[in-house]
């Protein structure tokens, strides 16, 4: 298997709704993205080790800090003219050189990641939200570097699509990341609806925790309405795999509601069908509206 195929088999096997996005892209621009996403779990891989050993107990602490310290000199060399050793950063290093992804966003992304290594808890949203930028938005500010776009509003639009995306992330995997010694909710809001960290950890369900979990939800669409009004309507084509992200997991969290919150078991998945079927009408919306802005670039 060549590294390319790697990249997009990381991506297909994860099962991951960005998938159904990419596949929307122009072959250069889908192979970028594949490379790009391959960054990012593979780092975000590196979080994982040990995980489920309890709070505060990181056995592989230091190597998984070194592992990160490696990344960040693979980013260097991507941009600086080295050569990258990973065949996951060789394809990155590609990517870099054909679309002008930020490094910024690439280093933001393994900041994130070594903010989990330390099972922090957070006490605000206010501190919640770097955390969800690092590890969703400067994903969404690298990504639009491949789609193209023209309107700079297009940066509001990733950044707020990106925390949205990540709050939706962290509704669905309540259980699975406590049970994990992970507990992403502010704490000033557990304590507001009277829910504790071991009450996630033992998969209590009751109207306290419903009560959290639409707390959360209605926070999550304020980011997605965020998203909506800074979305650069003229670069809609260009942007149509970011919609097809934004409305996937828009559906993920109406899904949830529509459960009743019932996320402690296993975490709420849309079936492939209807990411399909979605996927399918955000392209099929874009091209209408690209239409009266016939000089936009596919």
């Amino acid at each position: 298997m060549n590294v390319g195929e790697l990249c997009a088999r990381l991506t297909r096997q994860s099962r991951s709704n960005f998938y159904y996005a990419f596949l929307t892209l122009p072959r250069p621009r889908r192979k970028a993205l594949y490379a790009v996403y391959a960054f990012c779990r593979t780092v975000d891989d590196i979080a994982d080790l040990g995980v489920g050993q309890g709070v505060g107990h990181r056995a592989g602490a230091p190597a998984q800090r070194a592992a990160l310290a490696g990344w960040r000199a693979e980013v260097a060399r991507c941009y600086d003219g080295g050569a990258p050793e990973h065949p996951i950063a060789q394809r990155l290093a590609a990517a870099v050189r054909t679309f002008p992804i930020p490094r910024e966003a690439l280093l933001a992304v393994v900041d994130g990641v070594e903010m989990d290594l330390d099972h922090p808890t957070y006490e605000t949203i206010e501190d919640l939200i770097p955390y969800c930028y690092r590890v969703a938005s400067a994903v969404g500010l690298a990504a639009i570097e491949i789609f193209g776009y023209r309107d700079p509003r297009a940066r509001d639009y990733a950044v707020n699509l990106g925390i949205a995306l990540q709050l939706t992330n962290i509704i669905r995997d309540v259980g699975v990341d406590a049970r994990n010694g992970r507990v992403y909710l502010p704490q000033e809001d557990l304590r507001k609806f009277g829910v504790t960290g071991e009450d996630l950890c033992a998969a209590r369900y009751g109207e306290r925790f419903v009560g959290l979990m639409r707390h959360e939800a209605e926070r999550a669409k304020e980011y997605y309405r965020a998203a909506r009004e800074a979305f650069p309507a003229g670069d809609a084509r260009s942007l149509v795999a970011a919609e097809i992200m934004g409305a996937i997991y828009r559906a993920l969290l109406a899904e949830i509601e529509a459960r009743a919150f019932r996320v402690l078991g296993e975490p709420v998945a849309l079936p492939t069908r209807r990411k399909i079927a979605i996927a399918l009408r955000c392209w099929a919306g874009a091209r209408v509206r690209a239409s009266v802005d016939p000089g936009r670039a596919a």
